[in-house]
């Protein structure tokens, strides 16, 4: 199983729509991923999505479930669009770090262990998603605490989104003293398959910024601000949004839809999975066949 967490501490680099689109990359080429984002904020990965219809109402979410009080299966959590299974996110993630710490009190009074940062871990597993799924995403936030914690605990793999500027070689540079950190606290390795530049436009400041991260860099994806905005005001994928919803299809959007689609592939290769029915980068209208 493929599994990673879409992160980076600096805002505004695309992490989201890059965990969107890469989610429908997969499920182009035949494989069947699930999307766990635990952003407590709007303007998440359910929003773009359009399946956050349901955030703010008394029902069964992701947080029950890390805190051993679901009112239901986990499988009628899940939404399915465009061939991808998500979690959509919940209000309650808001409260996670109280709710999850008073599960630990009463854990611990009851001479019960209870790992505060292993909770979305231990929901999957017991849900079968190792089995069931190829690919796991987690799209947390930014900002240490339990909601990255978790997502990074489930998924030990990091796909980094990074701004080629000063601001993100800072957050380059910050990075391997934050995974260190993070391997300590929660005593797991933690790997990173990809760094993936944004909004490049190819100046000779991003070029010096590019050449020192030591991450792999499958593909570097250039200064998109229309056909991401599009994405999220017909919350949509990139796919989706040059197939229907695009005048015309320009080559240069066909292009990054294109390295989505070999990004997905690099980040398959990584741990030997093989999708069954890989279309050819970027080809819009490629029938999805799963097997």
């Amino acid at each position: 199983m493929l599994t990673y967490s879409t992160y980076s501490e600096a805002g505004g680099v695309g992490k989201t729509t890059t965990a969107a689109n890469l989610a429908v990359a997969h499920a182009r080429a035949g494989l069947k991923p699930l999307v766990v984002p635990l952003d407590p904020q709007d303007g998440d990965l359910s929003r773009l999505f359009g399946v956050d219809d349901q955030r703010t109402d008394s029902v069964d979410n992701i947080v029950r479930h890390m805190i051993r009080r679901p009112n239901g299966d986990f499988d009628d959590l899940i939404r399915t669009v465009e061939g991808v299974d998500i979690v959509p996110e919940h209000n309650m993630l808001s409260d996670l770090a109280d709710f999850l710490q008073r599960e630990k009190d009463q854990a611990e009074a009851m001479g019960e262990a209870f790992g505060m940062h292993a909770q979305l871990l231990r929901v999957l597993r017991e849900a079968g998603v190792p089995e069931e799924y190829d690919v796991l995403i987690c799209d947390p936030p930014a900002t240490e605490g339990p909601h990255l914690y978790n997502a990074i605990h489930a998924t030990r793999s990091l796909v980094i989104p990074v701004e080629p500027s000063a601001k993100g070689r800072a957050a380059v540079e910050g990075l391997e003293a934050l995974v260190a950190g993070f391997e300590d606290q929660l005593e797991i390795d933690v790997g990173v398959l990809a760094a993936v530049p944004t909004g490049f436009k190819n100046t000779r400041d991003q070029r010096q910024v590019l050449a020192e991260i030591d991450y792999p860099i499958p593909e570097i994806i250039s200064e998109r601000a229309s056909l991401m905005e599009g994405c999220w005001m017909e919350q949509c994928s990139a796919f989706k949004y040059v197939r229907e919803h695009r005048d015309r299809r320009r080559d240069y959007e066909i292009e990054t839809l294109a390295q989505f689609d070999r990004i997905a592939r690099h980040l398959e290769e990584q741990v030997g999975i093989e999708a069954p029915n890989p279309p050819e980068p970027g080809d819009v209208d490629h029938e999805v066949v799963t097997v």
